[in-house]
């Protein structure tokens, strides 16, 4: 999908036309080109080749199954299953069941066995959604699968391994959980191996008009409507506003917008997005080049600073060793050698300014 831009009476309008070939990559499901978004696809591209646990944290729809999905499909699983289950969505007498499964006769009800999700992605990833609703009394027994790979199901005493990569997501406040008990730290630092934190939509505005176009498009051919045209003036109401629903709620305005329009322009109703500004992030985009600077960091000292070769830190995180250099030159990471260099060069430094 592609935009084009015209004049007419000192006012530009936008016309949507067909995608072109490129974008109907399977890239074109990640929507957005602003250096927010860039950042976080590099930590995809990082931890994507390794089998590392990742903690996917952001405010709701910001589109934490979306790089879950990414993740697992630059993956060497992704020819194996990617199942999810949204814990906040099931019964808490129900998740247990539902994530290990249960024997035949184990509760009332229980005319057969059935498998549970972690036995249904043997062999690929399971990806946890709103892993902060996991009830207390099941999170010592999702940690013991998380660093055995093993487990029982409800009412069995069989144990049962998987080969299993576990990606979670959360819009919570899990350190917060943790100091309120309500949350264990140990099942926490096994999660967050790799922590990538999504930035809100009002923290990426240079893509809120590609993702608009998207949507318009997808919305118009799905009812079999001609809608085509956005007026710069609706596309700038849309970009000053500040989303607190994030990508989902721009969805749904969107969808609402081209079933009210009328003709060939979108014209949505513009009324919904007046004074409803929700207060601007604490988070800062510094956030996610830490987090990738402290695990190269902690690859480094389990590697004894090694890049290159079988047992280097390239070979550790399932990158090139080139692409790992530039990394570690971006975020200022220094090579052993080059540490080794400066500290060879010190006294000369000295010397010159005595």
């Amino acid at each position: 999908m592609t935009l084009k831009a015209f004049d007419q009476s000192e006012r530009r309008d936008y016309v949507i036309t067909a995608a072109s070939p490129e974008e109907n990559s399977a890239r074109a499901n990640i929507i957005g080109e602003s250096q927010a978004l860039r950042d976080v696809l590099e930590q995809v591209e990082l931890v994507a080749p390794t089998d590392s646990t990742v903690l996917i944290q952001g405010e709701t729809g910001t589109g934490k199954e979306l790089i879950a999905r990414a993740i697992h499909d630059s993956s060497l699983r992704r020819k194996a299953p990617f199942i999810t289950l949204n814990c906040a969505a099931i019964p808490a007498t129900l998740i247990e069941s539902e994530l290990f499964g249960y024997e035949r006769g184990a509760f009332t009800g229980a005319v057969s066995s059935r498998i549970g999700r972690f036995e249904a992605a043997n062999g690929g990833t399971l990806f946890l959604d709103e892993i902060g609703e996991i009830p207390p009394e099941l999170q010592a027994k999702l940690l013991r699968v998380l660093q055995e790979q093993e487990f029982e199901r409800l009412g069995g005493t069989r144990t049962i391994r998987v080969n299993v990569r576990v990606v979670a997501a959360t819009n919570r406040d899990l350190p917060r959980m943790i100091e309120e008990k309500q949350f264990r730290a140990d099942l926490y630092y096994r999660l967050s191996v790799f922590p990538i934190e999504l930035p809100p939509l009002r923290d990426r505005r240079a893509d809120i008009p590609l993702l608009v176009r998207y949507f318009v498009n997808r919305y118009a051919e799905r009812m079999n409507k001609l809608v085509d045209e956005i007026p710069a003036a609706t596309m700038d109401a849309i970009v000053a506003y500040d989303w607190p629903g994030n990508i989902r709620q721009l969805q749904n305005f969107v969808e609402h917008g081209v079933i009210v329009s009328t003709g060939f322009r979108f014209e949505p109703a513009l009324g919904q997005l007046e004074n409803r500004k929700p207060a601007a992030s604490p988070r800062s985009r510094q956030t996610l080049e830490d987090a990738m600077r402290d695990h190269i960091l902690q690859a480094l000292e389990q590697t004894k600073w090694v890049v290159g070769g079988r047992h280097g830190t390239a070979a550790y995180l399932g990158v090139a060793r080139t692409t790992l250099l530039a990394k570690m030159r971006r975020l200022g990471i220094e090579t052993a050698s080059d540490r080794l260099a400066h500290r060879s060069a010190a006294p000369e430094a000295r010397a010159a300014y005595a």
